[in-house]
């Protein structure tokens, strides 16, 4: 039996475009006015990373061997899987990186902490839960995207700040 996302993902596969794509467009935008709000942010993080954990280390049905497939494929929007693990780093590293106005800190533990749960599979077969570098590898471009989501949104901060505070002194 599979999970109830993966078939609302096979059966809508341009779900994961759409993520993918609104985190792009709404990205910055959200990251910018959460700047100034850094207890709602720290919040939103926390519960970003709820997903991550359910969709990655909560046992399944299924029985796998110990062990890992190394592969290495890029994500194209008709990969679905590929796009969701994608997707599935683009909040927490946003958030996270506009919490701490550290993106590429964040984006670094964001991969490592990739690695740490393809290891958790590989390491634990009785979640039922398979280990791949494609999954690693996708999570972590979903990191790099959101840290340079999160470094446009502290930049365009930084910016309307300038802006507003140039303005106040003409004044």
């Amino acid at each position: 039996m599979r999970p109830v996302i993966t078939t609302v993902l096979v059966e809508h596969p341009w779900l994961t475009t759409v993520g993918l794509v609104a985190s792009v467009a709404l990205g910055p935008l959200v990251g910018w006015w959460l700047v100034g709000r850094p207890r709602l942010t720290r919040w939103l993080a926390a519960a970003s990373l709820a997903p991550v954990v359910v969709l990655t280390l909560a046992p399944t049905s299924r029985s796998l061997d110990v062990g890992c497939v190394a592969e290495w494929s890029l994500p194209t929007l008709g990969a679905v899987e590929l796009v969701a693990n994608v997707v599935l780093f683009v909040p927490p590293v946003l958030l996270l990186g506009v919490a701490t106005g550290r993106p590429l800190l964040v984006l670094l533990g964001a991969s490592a902490t990739s690695g740490l749960i393809e290891l958790v599979q590989a390491l634990a077969p009785q979640l039922g839960r398979s280990c791949s570098t494609d999954d690693w590898l996708s999570n972590t471009l979903g990191a790099v995207l959101g840290a340079a989501l999160a470094a446009s949104a502290l930049a365009l901060s930084r910016l309307t700040t300038g802006a507003r505070s140039r303005e106040t002194d003409r004044h």
